[in-house]
């Protein structure tokens, strides 16, 4: 198995990864946002999305 981040052979320590270097590079892309699960946006029975949970006030 190779490390997905430098392509070198992984160690046990720190399967998938060869090294702590490693890890954290594959750590820090995941909480910066450079690595995003997809979603898809659900709608209401009437059809809209729904709403944050904040409301606007018509004053």
């Amino acid at each position: 198995m190779r490390c997905p981040i430098c392509r070198e052979a992984t160690d046990v320590a720190f399967k998938p990864f060869c090294s702590k270097r490693c890890a954290d590079i594959d750590l820090n892309r995941w909480l910066t946002g450079v690595y995003a699960v997809p979603v898809k946006e659900e709608e209401d029975e009437d059809g809209t999305r729904p709403s944050d949970g904040i409301e606007e006030r018509n004053e």
